[in-house]
């Protein structure tokens, strides 16, 4: 077969992703901490992008002079408006007004503002040179106080447990070891490390690091330095002086505990039901954790993008949170006065201007946009959940991406993208607007299905309000709710109730009965 090159003409269509279009994307799926950091560093970036003075006013509107894209003019005052402004040498500034005043409103306005223009006292003159807010410093950038030079630093288990190593440990070789030791402490409290491993490395006998371990362990918290869950509760047992040989069969045989066979720990421990419950009340007075309290997590605060309101005709008002909305303008005044510096656009200043002057009204356009998007999912949201906003989680109905995709118009991914760390605040709380997703579950009468997220809830409260006499098995929860309405088999019943960490039945009664005696002893 002979080869041949030949020319061909073909007409076809292809989405082409622009690095614009690509961050528009990316905006629409930003948290409101990601936006505000975007926007900075393009206000660092771009000459004429300026962040909107935040002034109080949640609900202020935009200056006259911004365009429909929220970008803003900054006109000069007249020279006209300086010449109207009221002179400062008027009768009220006049020597002695200020006692005529006071003698016709009987009021004394010396005392009025005893402190301003007061100098104040430095507390520690010879500490003025350290602190940058110590009370009374003067000087060119004073600016009052700093209370964040006040605030007591928060303590680590690291360095709380170095506080006490030099009053249990004397010897350096001793107090070397013990700071690895201390390294190798995870954040509950526990050593994971290999003693033969830092034994070869540090070149100490086994004997010693063993030695050394065993005074750690006698430091606070109780617990730490332990190396599984039986040596911390042993290690608090005995400093409770309350570790017996009954009381080590329980820690043996934590596993039996885990599955609530308190028949088989009767027997391995040789005590009563009564010895038993006691043992059993120790036990959860111990913390199996004892450097969480040292863990000092960083709580971030949510900002919800969307509030619903009531709107007082029986239903539901869908608004932007301010707070969450940056409000970015563009300078239009300074792109036109260096637009008349310029002598011919051909310069670099004009191109690098015009390139500033898209990429600013492209991130207005991308804001609205985004603002619109965000508003039209979360109002569709709200219509197809109004139930639950009503009546509570047990009216949540099933919802999936693609229901509100096309009630919208819009592509699921689109959706997935502002549903994605988005949070809505709601008179029944704060919620993500993924938490309205779920799946459809039939119903057994042949009506309306009801969403995984309610039967979970039925599921909880049926387990929650149940007594020990009567522990309801997954058989029984299965019949409870198919009286309601809850076509479940017995299998998704289990997975539900392990998926909220609820134990089994047998589990659950055993649990309940000791725990119904210990409050009763």
């Amino acid at each position: 077969m002979a080869l041949s090159a030949n020319l061909f003409l073909r007409q076809s269509q292809s989405l082409v992703m622009t690095p614009q279009l690509m961050q528009s994307i990316q905006l629409l799926q930003m948290t409101h901490l990601e936006l505000m950091q975007f926007i900075s560093q393009e206000v660092e970036r771009n000459p004429l992008l300026e962040m909107a003075a935040d002034d109080g006013d949640l609900g202020g509107e935009i200056p006259d002079n911004a365009d429909r894209h929220g970008s803003a003019s900054q006109q000069e005052a007249p020279a006209d408006d300086m010449a109207a402004a009221p002179s400062l040498d008027s009768d009220w500034y006049e020597h002695g007004a200020t006692e005529r005043l006071s003698d016709r409103l009987d009021t004394n306005y010396d005392t009025a503002f005893a402190d301003e223009g007061s100098a104040q006292r430095p507390d520690a003159p010879e500490l003025l040179g350290q602190w940058k807010s110590m009370p009374g410093q003067s000087g060119e950038g004073s600016e009052g106080f700093d209370l964040d030079d006040f605030v007591a630093g928060q303590i680590s288990l690291r360095d709380h447990l170095n506080q006490q190593v030099p009053f249990a440990l004397t010897s350096p070789p001793d107090q070397l070891l013990a700071a690895v030791l201390i390294d190798h402490l995870d954040e509950a409290g526990y050593l994971r490390a290999d003693l033969a491993e830092i034994s070869a490395r540090l070149g100490i006998s086994l004997a010693d690091i063993e030695a050394a371990l065993k005074t750690l362990q006698t430091l606070e918290p109780a617990g730490v330095f332990a190396r599984s869950l039986s040596e911390c509760l042993t290690i608090q047992l005995q400093q409770r002086d309350r570790y017996d040989p009954a009381m080590a069969g329980l820690i043996d045989n934590l596993d039996l505990l885990a599955k609530r066979d308190f028949a088989t720990l009767k027997k391995i421990c040789a005590v009563d039901e009564e010895d038993l419950i006691d043992m059993l009340a120790e036990i959860r007075k111990l913390n199996p954790k004892p450097g969480s309290p040292f863990e000092h997590s960083i709580s971030e605060s949510v900002t919800p993008d969307i509030v619903v309101r009531p709107d007082g005709q029986g239903g539901w008002r869908v608004e932007l949170n301010p707070d969450a909305l940056p409000r970015v303008l563009v300078n239009h005044s300074y792109m036109a006065a260096v637009g008349r510096r310029g002598a011919s656009k051909d310069t670099p200043d004009q191109a690098f201007m015009s390139e500033c002057m898209q990429n600013a009204n492209w991130l207005t356009r991308s804001l609205d946009q985004r603002a619109r998007t965000i508003t039209k999912v979360a109002a569709e949201i709200v219509r197809q959940q109004s139930a639950f906003l009503d009546h509570g989680v047990d009216h949540l109905r099933p919802l999936n991406l693609k229901t509100v995709a096309d009630a919208i118009k819009m592509h699921e991914s689109t959706v997935s993208r502002v549903t994605t760390n988005k949070y809505m605040m709601t008179p029944r709380g704060l919620f993500e607007l993924k938490y309205f997703f779920s799946v459809s579950i039939a119903s057994a009468e042949g009506g309306d299905s009801h969403s995984a997220e309610s039967v979970r809830h039925r599921i909880r409260a049926l387990i929650t309000q149940e007594s020990p006499e009567a522990v309801l098995s997954d058989d029984d929860i299965v019949d409870q709710l198919k009286s309601g309405g809850v076509d479940l088999a017995r299998r998704t019943v289990a997975k539900y109730r392990e998926s909220m960490n609820i134990p089994s039945s047998v589990q659950r009664r055993r649990e309940k009965r000791a725990m119904a005696k210990i409050s009763a002893g």
